[in-house]
C-alpha cells in the first residue's frame, strides 16, 4: 500500500510541473548541475584547449559583458571530438543551464548560469518602460533601489529562485536601469559558515563561485561593511 501511495504522490509531481508550463527539455532531471556532466564537459575542454594550441571553446562575447557569462562554451567546438553530445541539462539540450567558463587566462573553469534568473529580468525589461528607466519604491543603497513592482504592473514584488538554496531572492536596480539579482542572503549565509577571510573593498562574490558549480551572474559586486556583513560595492 505505501508502494502505491509514493507512485501516486511522484505521479503527482509530474503532472504539477507540466502544468506549471516547465518547457521542452525542462524535466526534473534536466535541472540539477550533475557533477558527472561538469566533469565531462570540463575534460572536453581542456582536451580541445590542449589541440588548439591554447584556445579555448567558447563563443565571441562583448569585452563589457558581465563577466559571469562572458565566456559560453560553443558546443558545436567539442562534440562530438571531444564530448558525445550536449549535457542535458544544458541550454543548447533543452536544459536550464548556460555552460560558460570562468578563469580563462590562469585556470578555465567549467561553471553554470542558471538560465531561468535571465527569462525572469527578461520580463522586468520589458515593463520598464518606453523610457528604459523603472519606478523606485524605495532607495536600498547609494546607486541601488528597489523597483515599485505595482507600477509596473505586477501584484505582487518579483524575486527569483535562489540557485543555491531554497530561498528567494529580491531583484534590485541601479540609476542607469539595468535590473540585478541581490545575492546578500547568500553571501550572508556564506560567511557565517565558512568564517572566510574578506577584507572591505574586496568583491565577495568568489565566495559563490568557490563553493558552488553555478555563477551568480546578473549581480552587483558585493564587499563587506565593519560588521562583516555583505554590502553592495557600487563604483563611484
Amino acid at each position: 500500500m505505501k508502494k502505491i501511495s509514493l507512485f501516486a504522490v511522484l505521479a503527482f509531481g509530474v503532472l504539477l510541473l507540466t502544468g506549471c508550463g516547465y518547457k521542452s527539455g525542462y524535466e526534473p532531471e534536466n535541472l540539477l548541475p550533475y557533477e558527472d556532466q561538469l566533469d565531462a564537459v570540463q575534460k572536453a575542454v581542456d582536451s580541445f584547449k590542449e589541440n588548439s594550441s591554447g584556445l579555448l571553446p567558447i563563443k565571441t562575447r562583448d569585452m563589457e559583458t558581465d563577466q559571469y557569462i562572458k565566456y559560453p562554451i560553443d558546443f558545436k567546438k567539442i562534440v562530438p571530438a571531444y564530448l558525445g553530445k550536449a549535457p542535458a541539462n544544458s541550454y543548447e539540450a533543452g536544459g536550464i543551464y548556460q555552460y560558460v567558463l570562468m578563469d580563462v587566462e590562469e585556470n578555465p573553469t567549467v561553471k553554470l548560469v542558471d538560465l531561468r534568473i535571465a527569462d525572469t529580468l527578461r520580463d522586468i525589461n520589458f515593463r520598464k518602460g518606453i523610457n528604459g528607466f523603472g519606478p523606485i519604491a524605495e532607495t536600498i543603497a547609494e546607486g541601488v533601489y528597489k523597483l515599485d513592482y505595482k507600477k509596473m504592473g505586477y501584484k505582487s514584488e518579483l524575486s527569483v529562485q535562489s540557485p543555491y538554496s531554497d530561498t528567494q531572492l529580491p531583484l534590485v536596480a541601479t540609476g542607469d536601469g539595468k535590473v540585478y539579482v541581490d545575492y546578500s542572503i547568500e553571501l550572508s549565509r556564506l560567511l557565517q559558515e565558512t568564517k572566510a577571510e574578506v577584507k572591505p573593498g574586496e568583491d565577495i562574490r568568489f565566495l559563490l563561485t568557490d563553493n558552488f558549480a553555478i555563477v551568480p551572474a546578473y549581480s552587483l559586486p558585493y564587499t563587506v561593511n565593519e560588521n562583516n556583513e555583505p554590502v553592495f560595492m557600487i563604483a563611484k
